[in-house]
């Protein structure tokens, strides 16, 4: 092990990239020797699609069919966004391993090891959406356009990843991968299911009706409908990304400043 001595002050931005970018590799190689990892966005799309096509799709389209244009998007954002809850889980079993203990005593950026796990996180929902669209074009779903599914599916990317900072302060903050866990998914849960995800708006209680007429991911869903039905570049997306960029602008460095205590 390095000393401290040997331990620079100071990091370049380019070799903090680069040392990122390592630590990045560094999370593939753990996916790639623990598969199972991958089970959530691997199994969950399936499962998923299938359920709620089956469930919902005689009563709200007449047919399955008719429902996958409604159901896929929904599913993408919500398996995508459930996937970012695991940035935090993992990043706290890494510390509570002592992990990053060590990575203190490299002569890397200290902000490499978390840069790193998020990045290597942006594979799992990829394929998540990827798993997601194939189950649903196996079930009979045909997007209106193909380019503008391609970028729905960016568009969720991009929003995951933002959300993974938010999941990444959690993992930092609490003591347990366990509290990280049933928090995140105590607060993603009325987030998810109180949208437009699977059903029409209009068909919930009112009041229910203006939390997710107002709700993020609602504006998500259509943003991507609106992509994959016809290509259309609508303002929901506009709203979407803003709101990825404002969660990056506050998270980002509050995770950044709580990491840099806590290691």
């Amino acid at each position: 092990m390095l000393s401290a001595r040997a331990v620079p002050q100071h990091v370049s931005m380019t070799e903090a990239v680069r040392q990122s970018g390592t630590m990045a590799h560094r999370g593939l190689l753990k996916l790639k020797h623990n598969p199972q990892q991958l089970f959530d966005v691997v199994v969950l799309p399936i499962v998923l699609t299938v359920m709620f096509s089956t469930i919902f799709g005689g009563a709200i389209a007449g047919d399955v069919t008719g429902y996958l244009p409604t159901l896929v998007p929904g599913i993408l954002v919500q398996v995508a966004v459930a996937a970012s809850v695991t940035t935090g889980v993992q990043l706290r079993e890494d510390m509570d391993k002592g992990v990053f203990d060590r990575f203190k005593s490299l002569p890397i950026a200290r902000i490499a090891p978390l840069a790193g796990s998020l990045l290597a996180d942006v594979v799992r929902y990829v394929i998540a959406t990827t798993v997601t669209v194939i189950v649903g074009v196996a079930m009979g779903y045909r997007p209106g356009s193909a380019v503008g599914l391609f970028a729905g599916c960016l568009l969720v990317i991009v929003v995951a990843f933002a959300l993974s900072w938010i999941f990444a302060l959690m993992g930092v903050l609490m003591d347990k991968a366990s509290t990280v866990q049933g928090v995140s998914m105590l607060v993603l849960m009325p987030l998810t299911f109180v949208s437009n995800a699977l059903v029409p708006i209009d068909t919930m209680p009112g009041w229910m009706q203006s939390f997710a007429t107002v709700n993020p991911v609602s504006h998500l869903v259509t943003a991507v409908r609106e992509l994959a039905g016809d290509g259309q570049f609508g303002p929901e997306i506009g709203w979407s990304l803003i709101g990825a960029l404002a969660v990056l602008a506050v998270f980002a460095p509050l995770t950044l400043k709580v990491y840099m205590v806590k290691t």
